[in-house]
Formats: C-alpha cells, structure tokens, sequence
C-alpha cells in the first residue's frame, strides 16, 4: 500500500532519471488533460511531499500525483517492457533514454505553484523541513480524537497510511481507539519518522525481515501474534462522514483497549 516511503522512492527513482533532462513526449491518459505536452520541458526536480510525488517542470507547473491505494510509479529505460497492463497507465513521460509510467494513480494533473497547492498537509515524515515538534501539536489539538483516526489525517503529519498506522499502535502497545490525549505522542511521531527513514530506499518492513513476515499486525487477521501468541482481530476503524474507514489490525493483548470500549471484529 503506497505510504510515505512509497512516494519518496517514486520521486527519488523519476529524479535519477529525469532530473535535468528535457521531455521528449508526454502522456496523460486522464480526459482533463489529454491535449497537454509536455514535450521540450526539463524536468527541474522530483519529490515527495508526504505521499503526493510532485515533478517539477518549470514555470511554476508541477506535474502532481497521488497513488491512492494501487497506484504504482514504474521508471525504465526506453524500450523497457511495462510489467503492469497498458490501460492502468495514466501518464507516460519520456526522455531520450528513460520512460516514467505511474499506472492506477488516484490524482494525475498539472499543478501551479505546487507548494502552495499542498499547503494544507502538515509535516512532512520524510521531508527536508521536518518539524516533529508541530506534528506532535496537530496530533494533540483534539485530545479526545482517536489516535488511528488522528495518525491518518493528512492535514495533521503527512506520510502515515493504514500500514503505519496499524504497525506503529502495535509498536508503542497502543489500541487504536485511544484518544491522542493519552497517548505519549512525543513517542509515537518518533516512530513513525524513524520507520519510514529505515524503509525509504528498501522494501518496507517493520519487523526488520523483508521476505516473509514483514509486519506484526498488518494483514494478520487471525494469525498468532508474534510477541505472545493471541489471534490478531481485523476490524475496521472510522466514521460516518469521514473517508478514514479502514481496515484495521491489532494485538488485544498488546494493544488492551480503553476502559469501556467494546468493538466487534473478524480474524
């Protein structure tokens, strides 16, 4: 699942290739921006801003995406065969030597002043201006807010996904359903941040194995967990006028839930 680490791979693999190279064509499969070309533009930089990848063009224009929850980000040289089917592609970019493919973006437009456009994200994981102490403040202006709902909130810190969010609870023996006011959140925004360094530039992994067992509770339901043996429950976490309703996993041991908190769930 694209995190904040997937967009900075994405970003850091276009900028090797593309950075300081001119464009010889372009392709946004996407209606509103069929006619656009590209071609002739250098690329000017490639970057991720929590887990929006932002390809700067010149003049002000980015090209911005945002991968969702299947978007993948391919860059091969030329004549590369694509691994992924050729109708999920929603922009090609090319140079003399390199081709970038993001296939199944969930955004893919062109952007003007780019920054200014992702103002409202709030610190960046990843990011050269990390501010953890302002972080750490968004999370804790709603004291009684779940912290599963608090970490996924863009607007608040800029990186964390479904996978984070569940890994880092289970980390910091956290129930998802605590409210952020008694949460050590000094602690938890740590975590996140030294996660998501240690897996930008490898395959993502919490538990420190890379191949089979990769996570302590993600996509677990069911199975034993890994630290004292009890069933991972699957559940699903947030409410009616949000989009935050995610799947959910988590430790009952580990993670014991607030005093009177009574959820159902599924392995």
């Amino acid at each position: 699942m694209p995190e904040g680490d997937t967009a900075y791979q994405a970003a850091t693999a276009i900028g090797r290739a593309f950075t300081g190279n001119t464009l010889t064509s372009s392709q946004f499969r996407v209606p509103r921006y069929a006619t656009v070309d590209l071609a002739g533009r250098t690329v000017l930089a490639s970057r991720s801003i929590g887990k929006h990848v932002v390809v700067d063009v010149g003049d002000d224009w980015a090209i911005h995406s945002h991968m969702k929850m299947e978007g993948v980000w391919r860059v091969h040289p030329i004549g590369t065969r694509w691994t992924k089917p050729a109708f999920t592609a929603r922009l090609v970019l090319r140079t003399a030597t390199h081709e970038a493919v993001g296939f199944d973006l969930g955004v893919c437009e062109m952007l003007r002043h780019p920054d200014e456009a992702l103002a409202y994200l709030g610190p960046d994981l990843l990011g050269p201006t990390w501010d953890a102490q302002t972080a750490v403040a968004n999370l804790g202006r709603d004291p009684a807010r779940p912290i599963g709902l608090a970490l996924l909130d863009q607007h608040l810190m800029a990186g964390v996904g479904n996978v984070y969010r569940c890994e880092v609870c289970f980390l910091r023996g956290v129930h998802p359903h605590t409210p952020a006011g008694d949460v050590d959140l000094p602690a938890m925004v740590d975590l996140c941040r030294r996660l998501l360094l240690a897996n930008r530039a490898r395959v993502r992994t919490t538990t420190g194995q890379t191949r089979a067992r990769r996570y302590w509770v993600y996509g677990r339901g069911g199975r034993p967990c890994m630290r004292c043996g009890t069933a991972i429950e699957r559940g699903f976490m947030g409410t009616p006028d949000t989009t935050e309703e995610r799947v959910l996993y988590h430790c009952p041991r580990c993670q014991p839930a607030p005093a009177g908190l009574s959820l159902p769930s599924s392995p």
